[in-house]
């Protein structure tokens, strides 16, 4: 196994055969190295000051400048100093004969990069392994939210320098998870795909791959680490899923059958030419949902989603059994994804939904808009009128109605139309979410603020104070946008909000819907605003009426009323009660809707 020397508290590197010490620098003050030494990074680590993204290259400049000779330690003035240690003979490890497990709990302990090389640098010997395992923590606790770029004082760092030398100059000597690993650590960072330490990286695990070397695990490390770098055009990433083809799923992780799917889900334009190794790999993952993760979980769903796995239900009906256990430990993007993948399959049970209500009704407060936004709609998607969810959400919106967005806000309000609910605290709802619209009307996008007047005309919370602002030629051409036409579904929300200003709100006085539109059906085949006819329904009442009324002549089907709407039955009744078939038009005393035949 190769080993990295490192002498107490200093950047003090042996190559990976443990050749010996680096050669003393003589002659030069302490002050003087730390200023040759900054004199040499800056021209490569911050090689561009013009805007544009930020790229880091990799070279050997510093760690050449830290040795020691004849085993007496040198400690540079001007650099960072270190944690002090009162004993370092006593503090000094061999991490050969260290208990891996506990080097790594360690790590993954570790939140700030600092903590990581401050650790690495009381360390006498430091494997390969566990090298690359701590760069890669490096580099992951190392970057700032938000921010690609790792900070400047890690890149200046003596140890994460040293670091990356070794691994640029040695990588033939490295072992294949140390490769991957280093390999996958820096690409976490913006490093310059052109930059000699990638490259050689790269190249020595193209040369293992093509020589057969690497095992599953290693495989499904480098595929997701040259996807990040040279996109999924890289030919090498299809000579990988080659070779993963080839290898027994019953070898597979949990953890690498979830990063098979990652890696497929980036080739979406070959998910045909996939698709009988992706139906093994669904039928194998029955075997292994109760060890997943929450996190794989929902990685493994969003995968089925992106690659269109219909066929894969059973795979997403037993997914959804652990995804009960899971929910109150999943991150508010994960159950998002979660969500999100059992709306694109249709699926949901009882159960979960039990325990969606719990975790929503007592966490409501503090979950992200975003995943309240996702769990509306679903609700909305499915039909789902659950009062502890949607009641807790009022609350929510009440509180917090200005951390929503505009399309957040639509999403979370829709709902309550589409159900036709209207939670305790209506009142507060509704004048918090008129106060918004007051202040930010021109901030919602044209169709989204069209939904969301349109849920709330459908609860009888008619915008009034708004509807002759949409009803206005500048809304409806900002609605039409570009497009010659307005949608079908669009116009028939004017139409039932216009139809509104007319049988419910007779005191408004504004502008009118002009007829070119108004539609003369809310029952279309493509997008309709009416609940399609449950159609077992529809025939076991069919039959129970002719049975009844002796033909099927005397009652109609979908008939189409004055405002618009379809009535699925209708029976027309003479002055003294008795059925006329349904094309009489004279003597019509009652017509009787039978209404209902809804799922």
């Amino acid at each position: 196994m190769a080993l990295i020397t490192l002498r107490r508290n200093l950047c003090h590197f042996s190559d990976f055969r443990m050749n010996g010490a680096l050669s003393a620098l003589k002659n030069q003050s302490i002050n003087h190295v730390h200023k040759a030494v900054k004199e040499r990074l800056y021209p490569w680590l911050f090689c561009s000051l013009q805007p544009g993204p930020f790229r880091v290259r990799f070279h050997h400049a510093c760690c050449k400048k830290f040795h020691s000779e004849n085993g007496n330690d040198l400690h540079p003035v001007g650099e960072p100093g270190l944690p002090q240690v009162h004993d370092w003979d006593s503090f000094e490890q061999n991490l050969k004969n260290m208990d891996e497990q506990i080097f790594y709990r360690r790590l993954n302990n570790f939140t700030s990069s600092e903590e990581v090389l401050s650790f690495i640098s009381t360390l006498q010997t430091l494997p390969d392994t566990m090298a690359a395992g701590a760069l890669q923590r490096i580099c992951e606790v190392g970057k700032k939210d938000g921010d690609q770029r790792p900070p400047k004082e890690i890149l200046e760092n003596p140890i994460f320098q040293a670091l990356c030398v070794q691994f640029e100059q040695e990588p033939s000597s490295l072992s294949n998870t140390s490769l991957v690993t280093a390999l996958q650590a820096l690409t976490l960072l913006s490093v310059d795909p052109q930059s000699s330490l990638l490259l050689n990286l790269v190249a020595e695990c193209q040369h293992r791959l093509k020589r057969g070397c690497l095992e599953v695990h290693n495989l499904c490390v480098l595929a997701e680490s040259l996807l990040k770098l040279q996109g999924p055009g890289c030919a090498t990433v299809d000579l990988i899923i080659h070779q993963l083809q080839g290898e027994k799923l019953e070898e597979f992780t949990p953890e690498d059958t979830v990063a098979l799917y990652r890696i497929l889900q980036t080739c979406t334009e070959k998910v045909d030419q996939h698709q009988t190794f992706l139906n093994k790999i669904n039928s194998f993952s029955l075997s292994i949902v109760s060890k997943l993760s929450p996190k794989s979980i929902s990685q493994m769903l969003t995968a089925l989603v992106v690659l269109d796995q219909t066929q894969a239900l059973p795979l997403v009906i037993k997914l959804g059994k652990y995804v009960v256990r899971h929910i109150p430990h999943f991150t508010n993007e994960e159950l998002g994804k979660v969500l999100e993948a059992f709306i694109y399959f249709g699926h949901h049970d009882r159960f979960f939904i039990t325990a969606l209500e719990r975790h929503v009704a007592s966490l409501c407060l503090t979950m992200d808009p975003e995943a309240i936004s996702k769990v509306m709609e679903y609700c909305s998607r499915k039909h789902i009128l659950s009062k502890p969810i949607l009641n807790a959400v009022a609350e929510t919106f009440v509180c917090r109605s200005e951390e929503f967005s505009p399309c957040q806000i639509s999403a979370l309000i829709e709902p309550f139309g589409k159900l036709n609910y209207l939670p305790p605290n209506a009142p507060a709802l509704f004048r918090k979410l008129e106060d918004m619209l007051f202040a930010q009307f021109n901030s919602f996008p044209p169709k989204t603020l069209l939904k969301l007047l349109h849920s709330c005309s459908l609860i009888e919370c008619h915008p009034v104070n708004f509807m002759a602002k949409i009803f206005s030629p500048h809304f409806l051409q900002k609605l039409q946008g570009e497009e010659s036409y307005l949608d079908r579904l669009s116009l028939a929300q004017l139409t039932q909000l216009f139809l509104t200003s007319i049988l419910e709100c007779p005191f408004y006085k504004g502008p009118k819907l002009l007829p070119k539109y108004q539609v003369k059906s809310f029952l279309t085949p493509c997008c309709s605003l009416e609940t399609p006819m449950d159609f077992q329904l529809y025939k076991s009442v069919m039959f129970g009426l002719i049975d009844l009324l002796g033909a099927r002549l005397y009652f109609a089907s979908k008939v189409l009323t004055p405002y618009y709407y379809t009535i699925d039955v209708e029976i027309k009744l003479d002055e003294e009660g008795f059925v006329l078939p349904f094309k009489v038009d004279e003597d019509i005393h009652k017509r009787s809707p039978i209404m209902r035949l809804k799922h």
